[in-house]
Parts: structure tokens; C-alpha cells; sequence
């Protein structure tokens, strides 16, 4: 394989339909509009529910520590079971997993909000609940990620990941301020209740779709297949060093995995320097923390419907220029000289990181083999969310001693510097060489003729 083919790949043309708006191509899937819109009404749910479980835990004990322990435990299940839960969705059904997970989600905050409600929660419920919530989050993740590339032609993967994360941005939106009015009038169990009954949306999703998709017939045979053998332990080491290996020799696996990694340790725990922000260098308050993370909000959800519209082939190239859009983003909004110029500059901070996201995901999920995707998937979450878990700590130390300024410039400045070496590791790998084309010359040769 060469270098260009090991680093890009190619979206098959599919034929035109004027029924369906080139923005959005992949809702032409009956099983996707089904699977997004059930995605939007749980994603909206668990927002509410992060919300109202933070302010919880502040309330029952005044310590902000504590709310970032919460989020730890929910965290820390896919540091330890992430590629274990990629084994799981490709070794079973993935939509019979996401029904699964679904439904323990659901039992999860449905206790949550009988404990609340009777008056009887403590903190220490909350820490049992968020960690249950975690192991159940590290199967439902590589299952609900790699089961987009089951529903949808290859073709359009990438438009509907940009949509996936659509669903996303709306909820981060949406969520918080219904939350937060829930919060106020009736008390965090019945915020909970509400994100529990968002559950019954892609339950009755899943359960509505028909299998009609060759690929996800294929798959659900072989996962059947695969199921009905016993998995010893050893097995299942085998199977993840294979999915570590391939990732290691398939340079649109690793390297946007690297770059995605470098971004995560700093992005993640941009509400954190947000915080910051608000307190102590504009004094805004909680409402001008809530605004921005708003427009952080705003400008992913602008990001994610411009990638929307790709059509051209996805390469590394793709992935390190919007790495380095979304690195000048950031620091560019380090040195804002007030909060309105500083505001503006979210906006391009929130379009870029959903931009590398979503570019950075679909070339993997693409470049995965379909046996191995949910494994390939389970890496790509597991350094995500393990770099944003690490890096929490170090965002938070920056911001408190240097500064949120100095914070916000790293955040941009370091992943830049892993991108050029990515880059120009990926120039010396290509081993440009100049040749000479062939080309023959017609020359005119002299010939007597007869006078006359």
C-alpha cells in the first residue's frame, strides 16, 4: 500500500437524490432518523442529569472537589473496560448492546430520582450510581459510535457523524437550561425522572429500525456466530493487542488517534478555564460562565453542520489542518484583549474542535476493518476521554496559579507542537521522489522529391 492510500481514503460515489438535501444525505436512512432523533432526546436527558447531579453533590457537600470526583467515576470506567467494551460491540449485536445500555441507563437515573425524591439520597448513592453509570457508558460508546457505519452507506459516514454530533451541540444547549429551570421549581429528582424517561426514545428507536442493510445483516450474523463461542481471557487479550496492533500499522488509525489525544488532555476541560474566565478576569458570574459555554456551544453546532456538507476524500491532511485551525483558535482566544473580542473568538473555537472532531473520527471508523471497528472505536474513546481525565488536574493547576490566559494558550500551543511533529513525521514517511516523464519528439526527416 502506498502512502497516499495508507493515509486518506476515498468515499464511494453514490447516486444522486434530489429528494435528499446535500446537507443532509444520511437522513435519507429510515434506521439513522431513527437512531439521531432517539440520540437527541436522551442526549438532551443527560444533560439535565449532569446538571442537576453536580449541583447535588455541591449541595450535600459544599465541596467542589467532590463535584469533580463525580465526574472521575464516571470517567474512570473507560480508562479500565473502554477496549473492553469495543470487544463486546464486535463481538455481539451492537444494536442489541445499545438496548441494553440504554435501559440500565434509564434504571440508573430512575434511582437516582426515587432517592431524591423520598429525601433519603446521600452523597455516597450518588458516587455508586455515577460509577455504575460509567461501566455502563464504556459498553454504550464504541457500540453507539461504530454502529453509525452499520445504518449508514460508507459514503455518507462522515455526514452523519457531523450530525450525531448536531445532536450533541443541541443537547449541551438545550439541556443545561431545562435543567436548571427543573432545579428551580421542583428539585433534582425530578430532573432526574425527566432524563430517565428520555430513555424511552432510542429504546423505541432501536426497536422500530429494520435490519436492511447488507453490511449490518453480515455483521449481525457474524456476531452471532462469534457469540455462541466462550471467550477465555486470554482470548480477549488477544483480541484487543490485535486491535492495538492494527491501530499501530494504519497510519489513519493512529495518527489521528495521537493528535485527537494531544487536543483532549486540554479540550475536555475547556468549561474549567471557562470558569476561570468568568471569575476571576471578567467577573461575570455564573450567567457569564453559562454564556460562555453557550457560544462554545453555538460555534460546534455551526462547525458540525459546515463538515456536514464534505463531499471530498478524508485524508490525514483533513485532520492536521483542522488541528491547526482549531490550535490558532485557541490561542488567539488567550490573547483577546476583552471579554467581547474573547466571546467572538469561542464561537471559532467551538466550530473547530467539533470540525477536528468529527473529521478526526470518521477517518478512523473509516480506515477500521468492519470485524475490528468496535475495537478501533473503543481506542479512539479510551484516549479521548482517559487524556481529558489526565489533563483535568493539570488545566485546573494552570488556571489556578498561572492564570486562565496562560491555561487557554497551552491548550492550543502544546497540541500544535504534537501536530507539527505528526506532520513532518508524515512528510519524511512519504519519501517524495522527483522523476523524469517520457516523452518522444516527432523530428521532421528530409526526403528528395523529383523536380517537377
Amino acid at each position: 500500500m502506498g502512502l497516499a492510500a495508507a493515509t486518506s481514503v476515498r468515499l464511494p460515489q453514490l447516486p444522486a437524490t434530489p429528494l435528499v438535501s446535500r446537507t443532509f444525505p444520511s437522513l435519507a436512512n429510515r434506521n439513522f432518523r431513527l437512531l439521531l432523533s432517539g440520540l437527541l432526546v436522551s442526549g438532551t436527558g443527560g444533560w439535565i442529569q449532569r446538571l442537576a447531579q453536580d449541583w447535588l453533590v455541591l449541595t450535600l457537600t459544599d465541596s467542589p472537589a467532590a463535584v469533580g470526583a463525580i465526574t472521575a467515576c464516571q470517567f474512570m470506567p473507560t480508562l479500565l473496560l473502554g477496549l473492553h467494551g469495543g470487544l463486546l460491540a464486535d463481538r455481539f449485536s451492537k444494536r442489541r448492546l445499545l438496548l441494553v445500555t440504554q435501559i440500565s441507563m434509564a434504571i440508573t437515573a430512575a434511582t437516582l430520582a426515587a432517592l431524591a425524591l423520598s429525601g433519603r439520597v446521600q452523597v455516597w448513592h450518588v458516587f455508586a450510581i455515577a460509577i455504575v453509570l460509567g461501566v455502563v457508558t464504556a459498553v454504550d460508546n464504541p457500540a453507539r459510535q461504530s454502529f453509525v457505519s452499520e445504518v449508514v452507506d460508507t459514503a455518507h459516514l462522515p455526514n452523519a457523524i457531523s450530525l450525531v454530533s448536531c445532536t450533541f451541540q443541541i443537547g449541551a444547549m438545550v439541556g443545561p437550561v431545562v435543567g436548571g429551570f427543573l432545579m428551580g421549581t421542583v428539585g433534582a429528582g425530578y430532573a432526574f425522572a425527566v432524563n430517565s424517561l428520555t430513555f424511552v426514545a432510542p429504546v423505541i428507536a432501536l426497536l422500530l429500525m429494520k435490519d436492511t442493510s447488507r453490511r449490518s445483516r453480515r455483521d449481525g450474523t457474524a456476531a452471532q456466530q462469534a457469540a455462541t463461542d466462550p471467550v477465555t481471557g486470554e482470548q480477549a487479550t488477544a483480541s484487543i493487542r490485535e486491535s492495538l496492533a492494527y491501530a499501530l500499522r494504519t497510519p489513519t488509525v493512529l495518527w489521528p488517534v495521537v493528535m485527537v489525544g494531544s487536543f483532549g488532555f486540554f479540550t475536555i476541560s475547556l468549561p474549567v478555564t471557562l470558569a476561570a474566565f468568568a471569575k476571576n478576569e471578567f467577573h461575570s458570574g455564573a450567567t457569564g460562565l453559562g454564556l460562555l459555554n453557550g457560544v462554545v456551544a453555538a460555534g460546534a453546532l455551526v462547525g458540525a453542520m459546515t463538515t456536514a456538507r464534505r463531499t471530498k476524500p478524508l485524508r490525514l491532511r483533513t485532520v492536521g489542518l483542522a488541528a491547526w485551525a482549531l490550535a490558532t483558535a485557541l490561542v488567539l482566544a488567550a490573547a483577546a484583549p476583552d471579554q467581547l473580542t474573547f466571546t467572538l473568538l469561542l464561537t471559532t473555537v467551538g466550530a473547530a474542535n467539533l470540525a477536528f472532531l468529527t473529521s478526526a473520527q470518521s477517518l478512523v471508523q473509516l480506515a477500521a476493518a468492519d470485524h475490528i471497528r468496535g475495537r478501533i472505536v473503543g481506542l479512539y474513546m479510551l484516549v479521548f476521554i482517559g487524556s481529558g481525565a489526565l489533563g483535568g488536574p493539570v488545566v485546573g493547576l494552570l488556571a489556578e496559579h498561572l492564570g486562565p490566559r496562560v491555561g487557554l494558550f497551552a491548550s492550543g500551543a502544546v497540541p500544535a507542537v504534537v501536530t507539527i511533529l505528526v506532520c513532518r513525521h508524515l512528510a519524511r514517511t512519504a519519501s517524495l521522489r522527483v522523476g523524469l516523464t517520457s516523452a518522444s519528439v516527432r523530428v521532421v526527416r528530409p526526403s528528395l522529391l523529383p523536380r517537377g
